[in-house]
């Protein structure tokens, strides 16, 4: 595998280090700072709608300019704003820190896996974002660990002092890279379609459908991961240290889950790959409202985390498959603001359900929209993936 690719895949794993840390904190952000579950919810959906509002601008600037550059942008900013983070003192201005930090995903995202679709011939684009994913789930599993660790210690700032100075020293590492160039195979496709219009390409039918499709599907994936560690403390009984290993231990078999979902998607096509894994994700989400023993509780969340990391695969796969290379950094920041414009709806829209309910209801409450999302994906006959 060429070197620029496991670039890409080394910062993909930095960006994702603070991806569960924040859902993680809120029984102790609640505890910490006397706050109700919907004021603590904003700690996922403010920082998700600063990141919506740069998804088409960071998509216009990576089919633009250097991914290298725009690589190195997305670790300083995730790198300083967690040191701005680790010194605060007020739950607002930690959601301020967030917010900015979460500016460095689209910006990675977009000009990451645009490149890595370039870079990959188009049969082996799967196997290339399951290990891409693969190293993302390493990330965020160890970001989850440590925070484990550091709750136990000296405190949960002290995770985002510890792993802001490697970020940052990795920005400066990836300025060494080679250049990163789209294989010919792309090339050839893109020139024997410049005679039509890029809008045309760009705003196909079978892309704005599968993205209703994808913002279905979030809805319910962001309701049960934003209130996971809350479901273990308050219905299961755990410690917020003890949620939060439990909650660690996803990402880590994510990173299998990973490789399945390229291997998945290569061999029975994306389409399909996305609706057994989805129908999967909703089983196993059934089996842990089930149950209250903790071997039970774990192993159903393991299940569980293993067909969430799944889809991944699929999803971008499907995304590159039916959109051209030259305008694939706009395609992807099309999806990416689908996927965070839910990701800032969806945690007050399922707290605010929660607090009518229970918190157990976040299980039913997420399921229904897995389901749903299935079955649309169904009916669109022209959604077809190589």
């Amino acid at each position: 595998m060429e070197k620029p690719l496991w670039i890409i895949y080394t910062t993909h794993m930095f960006i994702e280090v603070f991806l569960l840390i924040q859902v993680a904190l809120i029984p102790v952000m609640i505890r910490e700072f006397q706050l109700n579950l919907l004021e603590a919810s904003l700690v996922a959906t403010v920082p998700s709608l600063v990141a919506l509002l740069t998804n088409i601008p960071f998509g216009i600037l990576a089919d633009r300019f250097s991914t290298k550059h725009l690589l190195l942008g997305s670790m300083l900013i995730e790198g300083f704003s967690a040191l701005f983070v680790s010194q605060t003192n007020s739950f607002w201005i930690m959601v301020l820190g967030v917010s900015l930090m979460r500016i460095s995903s689209p910006l990675y995202h977009i000009s990451g896996l645009s490149q890595i679709s370039k870079l990959s011939r188009s049969e082996q684009i799967s196997r290339s974002i399951g290990f891409h994913n693969a190293l993302g789930n390493v990330g965020s599993g160890a970001g989850v660990i440590s925070l484990t660790f550091f709750l136990s210690t000296l405190g949960w700032r002290w995770v985002y002092l510890f792993w802001s100075f490697p970020i940052i020293t990795w920005g400066f590492i990836i300025l060494t890279s080679l250049n990163l160039k789209a294989n010919e195979v792309e090339k050839r496709q893109d020139q024997g379609r410049r005679r039509t219009p890029k809008s045309s390409l760009v705003f196909s039918s079978a892309l704005l459908f599968f993205l209703v499709v994808i913002g279905v599907r979030q809805v319910g994936s962001i309701g049960s991961s934003t209130f996971m560690t809350t479901y273990f403390v308050e219905t299961v009984g755990l410690s917020e240290a003890g949620a939060s290993l439990i909650f660690g231990l996803g990402p880590f078999v994510g990173i299998v889950g990973s490789l399945c979902g390229g291997y998945l998607a290569e061999r029975l096509n994306a389409k399909r790959a996305l609706s057994l894994t989805t129908l999967g994700c909703a089983i196993t989400l059934s089996m842990l409202s089930l149950t209250s023993e903790l071997h039970f509780v774990i192993l159903t969340y393991v299940l569980y985390a293993f067909f969430t990391s799944n889809i991944w695969s699929p999803i971008n796969t499907i995304v590159a498959h039916i959109t051209p290379a030259a305008q694939r950094g706009l395609s992807y920041s099309l999806y990416f603001f689908t996927e965070g414009l839910i990701a800032s709806i969806a945690p007050a829209l399922t707290a605010g359900v929660i607090e009518l309910t229970n918190v157990w209801f976040v299980i039913p409450f997420s399921i229904i929209f897995l389901i749903i999302s299935v079955v649309m994906l169904q009916f669109h006959s022209h959604l077809r993936s190589r």
